[in-house]
């Protein structure tokens, strides 16, 4: 599904909830592909929480019953997506045997996810996406 303009609201909405959820999926996926051993077991079921909660609290979001409601879901959104990009940039350092292409894409993702909830974060907040 091809990114729907901020002025569709309800096909952004969908898209983005899309985007979250199959995140989550991939981040799984890839955990699979992790080889096992004590720290990879910890940081893959660190990622699985923060990527799957992203997914969950953005479809939260958009079912708030409030502008407030909506603030506060989304705020948690930006700190799991941070929290994604944080233990990806782990996996990274760690060198961890994992395909590298894969990686750079969920790098890549996460970075995005964060930056578009983070606008919609500072929107809702009434603050400049510029700082």
């Amino acid at each position: 599904m091809d990114k729907p303009t901020f002025e569709n609201k309800e096909a952004y909405i969908a898209w983005f909830q899309q985007k979250t959820k199959q995140f989550a999926i991939d981040i799984i996926k890839f955990c699979k592909t992790i080889p096992p051993d004590p720290a990879a077991r910890v940081i893959s079921y660190q990622i699985i929480k923060a990527a799957t909660s992203v997914a969950a609290n953005y479809r939260a979001a958009c079912r708030g019953r409030s502008k407030a409601e909506f603030f506060s879901k989304i705020c948690t959104v930006v700190e799991e997506a941070d929290e994604a990009v944080f233990w990806l940039e782990m996996i990274e350092g760690a060198q961890f045997k994992v395909d590298q292409v894969e990686l750079k894409r969920l790098q890549k993702e996460a970075d995005e996810i964060l930056a578009l909830s983070a606008k919609a974060k500072n929107t809702a907040g009434g603050k400049s996406t510029n700082g």
